[in-house]
């Protein structure tokens, strides 16, 4: 394990929830790097016990506990799980009630039918004041079922207030990816920093609180219910390339040492539930183990491509994914467009027009999309499901035509897919918003007859 100094340090009393304060606490931040690995830290010295996990007493008075977040046999390579050392263990809470979902929907999605239509949303509009992280939450649709464990969901946020109570995700892991502000996660782990150009992974079950780094903050999240997210195979690439394992960054330990009323929200089997904790669940003292969070700065990804002729398929540019029980299927892949060169000769550059067994949900962090002339704007996003024929538009098309092929430099936007095995569909709100494009349609007409016998 490796330590990566970043932009502070944690203490072990809560802070107050404000913007500067969130912002001084993110610019001095450590974490320790690897994805996958087995990480160990203790905001303490001595917390941490040495050669055993559950010592008949843990050290410093502290109750040990295993978070785990695959089941315990499942192979040692895919085996998430671990040990924390906290002041109060999990299970001292009060009942869990109902609570309303707000924007909040989960699989089954069963308020339309899945639409083989094109869509395109604008950006969200902005929040009303007062709105933290999880009420800023807006679920756009998705697939499979939370109690099964299988499929996605693809929500947004907006939001202009930093958290005061605690979130957790028992139905899947949460993949955070910032547009517009900072934020700051405050975990059970320790503490990360994703700002726009970064996205953050909370593992299942992992409780935290999101405070914003900037007046404002608008993104997008992929809940995945199924297999936890890892690294792709490489296959021909070799041992190299693509999102370098050595770039993702863990939090390391701290902790709130809190006595007080702290509301706990936890997401189970598609519902909200609520209970008043006496004290804060952020409470781990010290840490070992791989079930952690992850901050990865999209801009490291190391980006293959052609050197000779054709577009590649876009498979080359999966960050993360989500496997399936079919090799190659995955439930769930994040695939990022970064900047990167086109060199293709005799070449059609940007992504070609095609027919997808995946259902592919895309959304632009910043600048323009090589495929999209006009209409499709960071915060926005276009849901094109399987077998709907898309490409790009019109004007891109001519353009691209008849350029000039020469080496290009793609480095002014930064945009992401959700790519998934099965249909997304929308939500009653998605399908019904005002922000939904009328006519994203018209971007493929005027593409005119060429052929000629």
């Amino acid at each position: 394990m490796t330590t990566e100094q970043a932009t502070g340090q944690a203490g072990n009393q809560r802070t107050d929830h404000t913007t500067a304060q969130a912002r001084k606490t993110a610019e001095a931040l450590t974490y320790s790097t690897g994805f996958g690995n087995e990480h160990s830290s203790e905001a303490v010295p001595g917390a941490l016990p040495h050669g055993r996990n559950s010592p008949q007493r843990a050290p410093l008075g502290l109750y040990a506990e295993q978070l785990s977040g695959s089941a315990f046999t499942e192979p040692r390579a895919h085996n998430r799980r671990s040990w924390l050392y906290r002041i109060r263990p999990s299970a001292a809470h009060p009942p869990f009630t109902r609570v309303e979902n707000g924007a909040v929907r989960s699989a089954p999605f069963a308020e339309t039918v899945p639409d083989p239509n094109r869509l395109r949303w604008n950006p969200l509009p902005d929040p009303a004041p007062g709105t933290d992280w999880l009420a800023g939450l807006w679920t756009l649709g998705g697939n499979g079922d939370t109690t099964q464990r299988t499929g996605m969901a693809v929500h947004l946020y907006h939001a202009n207030a930093s958290m005061e109570r605690v979130f957790s995700d028992a139905d899947g892991e949460l993949l955070i990816v910032p547009e517009r502000g900072g934020l700051l996660l405050r975990t059970e782990l320790g503490l990360l920093a994703a700002r726009p150009g970064e996205v953050a992974l909370i593992p299942r079950g992992v409780r935290f609180r999101v405070e914003l780094l900037d007046d404002t903050a608008r993104g997008y999240v992929c809940e995945n219910y199924g297999a936890p997210f890892q690294l792709p195979d490489l296959g021909p690439i070799g041992a190299n390339g693509l999102a370098n394992a050595r770039d993702f960054r863990a939090p390391v330990a701290a902790y709130e040492d809190v006595e007080g009323p702290v509301e706990v929200v936890n997401k189970y089997c598609g519902n909200l539930w609520s209970a008043t904790y006496g004290h804060s669940p952020l409470d781990v003292v010290a840490w070992h183990g791989n079930h952690t969070p992850y901050v990865y700065d999209l801009h490291r990804f190391n980006v293959i491509g052609t050197i000779s002729y054709d577009h590649p398929d876009p498979s080359i540019f999966t960050v993360l994914t989500s496997p399936s029980d079919t090799p190659g299927l995955a439930g769930v892949d994040f695939v990022v467009f970064a900047p990167r060169w086109l060199v293709g000769e005799d070449t059609f550059r940007p992504p070609y027009f095609h027919r997808n067994v995946m259902s592919e949900y895309m959304g632009l962090i910043e600048g323009a999309y090589d495929a999209k002339a006009e209409g499709f704007v960071p915060g926005g996003g276009s849901l094109h499901n399987m077998m709907s024929a898309h490409g790009p538009d019109r004007e891109t098309f001519d353009r691209a035509s008849a350029a000039e092929l020469k080496p290009q430099k793609i480095d002014d936007g930064l945009a992401f897919m959700f790519e998934t095995r099965w249909p997304v569909t929308a939500t009653g709100q998605a399908a019904n918003a005002d922000h939904l494009q009328k006519g994203y349609d018209d971007v493929w007409q005027g593409l005119e007859r060429h052929f000629r016998s």
